[in-house]
């Protein structure tokens, strides 16, 4: 019988996992323009050259004056200049009242802004004069020059994943280009005589190849640049020559089924053969089994290695939980776990598994969570229906009303 090494704790695997990771950490970096930076990880800090807003600036449409002028209710104030967005005014004389709009720098002698709706437009010589309805206080709708970002201020740090929140930032700060890591090089193998490919003639006893097309679009949108090498027979000289292939030029190799310890498993002799074998098994449903190791390229390198469970939801779940953080690891980002939500069960589990378990789940209008009906490791149909994980630990019951622990895939698959 083949050994049968002892579960690994997720947390335990996860340790292993990053930390071969880190001495793996892709070196390369690249500019890129920041309109084309989306998903990419910094390699260095963005520093701000300038102060954010860069002068005190209106908030609102409406009048710059003093607040002096305006401090009884009815004020009329003669209107000496308009300001629009982009130009600069001059000095503002005492008793007057400028016409400013959204973002136009408050001219000299300002220091409060009145909003349109406060006041009345009255029609004149010139630009005409303006009735202050309401006393304001000082300062009232100006954006003070450095509110948001002072100059030589860090805006991003090294290993941020780059958001369009964080790209309008940089760009705030006159950043065009941005310093970044390299993407990441995967290598994807399926294994399996079973398996087909959508299109071809289904025989007996085979099944389409769902796992190439999920996680070549997992990889997809973690940012990787990844190299599909197609379905390797279940041979282990044909493994071990795959295995070389992918090792080299990658920085990750990705295979699917061939991870359990059946005769016609080889991927962990081939690995074994080709480099090292990390870790088999870990403490988690669906997905026990996973292999990790490293695979020999170029003397003196190695491509890493995790190896897939061949079940369509095994193979889905210990992406999220395994090789996301470790993508994120390579390129010197933070690899933890996203935070997870503290919501409402509105369902019985009252046969928990002794491993640590990954339900889908789904959050309804009432703000608790559904469970799909089937999780077994084979419903795929289960990842597409829900919105999250449920992290339930090792032999815990879940009662309807039970506090559980979610995790959103929005932000699994996209951090």
């Amino acid at each position: 019988m083949p050994e049968r090494p002892p579960l690994l704790s997720l947390d335990d695997a996860l340790q292993r996992l990053l930390a071969v990771a880190a001495q793996h950490v892709i070196a390369d970096t690249q500019s890129v323009d920041t309109f084309d930076a989306l998903g990419r990880v910094l390699a260095e800090a963005v520093r701000s050259a300038l102060d954010v807003p860069p002068a005190d600036n209106s908030s609102m449409d409406g009048y710059a004056l003093r607040a002096a002028d305006a401090a009884q209710a009815g004020a009329l104030l003669p209107v000496s200049q308009r300001i629009a967005a982009g130009s600069v005014g001059h000095v503002l004389q005492p008793g007057t009242a400028a016409r400013i709009f959204t973002g136009a720098q408050i001219p000299a002698g300002a220091d409060t802004v009145v909003m349109q709706e406060a006041c009345e437009a009255v029609p004149g010589d010139g630009l005409g004069a303006v009735r202050v309805v309401a006393p304001t206080a000082t300062g009232a709708w100006i954006r003070r020059r450095g509110e948001d970002v002072r100059q030589g201020a860090t805006v991003l740090t090294q290993g941020t994943r780059l958001t369009p929140q964080a790209l309008g930032l940089a760009a705030s700060v006159g950043a065009a280009t941005l310093r970044v890591v390299r993407r990441p090089r995967v290598a994807l193998l399926s294994t399996g005589d079973e398996l087909v490919m959508p299109g071809q003639p289904l025989k007996p006893g085979a099944i389409y190849n769902s796992n190439r097309f999920m996680l070549r679009a997992l990889l997809q949108a973690a940012g990787c640049e990844a190299t599909d090498l197609g379905i390797v027979p279940d041979q282990l000289q044909a493994t071990r020559d795959a295995l070389r292939v992918a090792a080299s030029g990658h920085d990750l190799i990705i295979s699917t089924g061939g991870v359990s310890v059946g005769e016609e498993d080889h991927l962990r002799p081939a690995v074994r053969a080709e480099g090292r074998l990390e870790l088999w098994q870990i403490a988690i449903k669906p997905g026990k089994p996973l292999a990790f190791g490293e695979v020999k390229a170029d003397p003196g390198s190695a491509a890493l290695f995790i190896g897939l469970p061949g079940n369509p939801v095994s193979s889905f779940v210990t992406f999220l939980l395994a090789v996301a953080p470790v993508l994120k690891a390579l390129q010197g980002a933070d690899a933890r776990m996203p935070a997870a939500l503290p919501l409402r069960a509105d369902f019985d589990w009252p046969r928990p598994d002794k491993r640590r378990e990954f339900l889908r789940v789904r959050l309804n209008d009432s703000g608790g969570l559904d469970l799909y009906g089937n999780q077994s490791s084979g419903v795929l149909t289960s990842t597409v229906w829900a919105d999250g994980l449920l992290d339930n630990p090792p032999e815990r019951v879940i009662r309807r009303g039970d506090t559980v622990t979610f995790l959103p895939l929005a932000q699994l698959i996209a951090r």
